[in-house]
């Protein structure tokens, strides 16, 4: 979303809440979703803490006078609570995500006109599969910095923002992350190449 955009959500947000909020959940709902579905690993669960998570957006937009609103940098503050709701359902449930079964629908939008043919598509589903079922084996604190840089999209700065720490923590955060799930990779990366790890 760009500055303009942004700036338009945020005067709408504190000039009419209610059709504000509209636009916000419109316009950064699917980012909160793909936040969700791949730190949480299902797309139930992911529905259910995204609406707690834009519930909690609400409720503190009621009680925000109308200058803070407009100062919100709202992709990022939503993913802040996003994190939050999610913190406190790991810290609440005593399971695990299942690894089997994981759904792996496509978050990105299409970047090229290149169409893939259907062997090109199985096997890029099959990545996505051990990519996801790896982002699910890391621990939460490298996990989240990992989905909010590479699969949302954020700004180290947003990252930062949204994990309350400096932008080098959050840059390390991330760093730490990408290493723990090259390590998860590679024994498979070996084994499919015919190599022991």
């Amino acid at each position: 979303m760009d500055e303009k955009a942004e700036r338009q959500l945020t005067e709408l947000l504190a000039t009419n809440l209610d059709g504000g909020f509209t636009e916000l959940v419109r316009v950064h709902g699917r980012a909160v979703y793909t936040f969700l579905l791949r730190v949480c690993g299902s797309a139930t669960e992911a529905d259910d803490l995204g609406q707690d998570t834009f519930l909690r957006a609400y409720t503190a937009l009621q009680v925000y006078g109308p200058e803070r609103r407009r100062a919100l940098r709202p992709r990022a503050w939503l993913l802040a609570i996003a994190a939050n709701v999610w913190r406190n359902h790991l810290r609440t449930c005593s399971r695990r995500p299942a690894l089997a079964g994981v759904p792996v629908e496509d978050t990105a939008e299409a970047r090229s006109d290149h169409r893939p043919g259907p062997a090109e598509l199985a096997a890029l589903a099959d990545d996505r599969r051990r990519l996801v079922t790896a982002l699910l084996k890391l621990p939460e604190h490298h996990r989240t910095p990992v989905v909010l840089r590479h699969v949302v999209g954020l700004s180290y700065r947003e990252v930062a923002e949204v994990q309350q720490c400096a932008v080098g923590t959050a840059k390390a955060q991330v760093s730490r992350g990408l290493r723990a799930l090259r390590r998860l990779l590679e024994p498979e990366t070996a084994l499919l190449e015919g190599v022991t790890p």
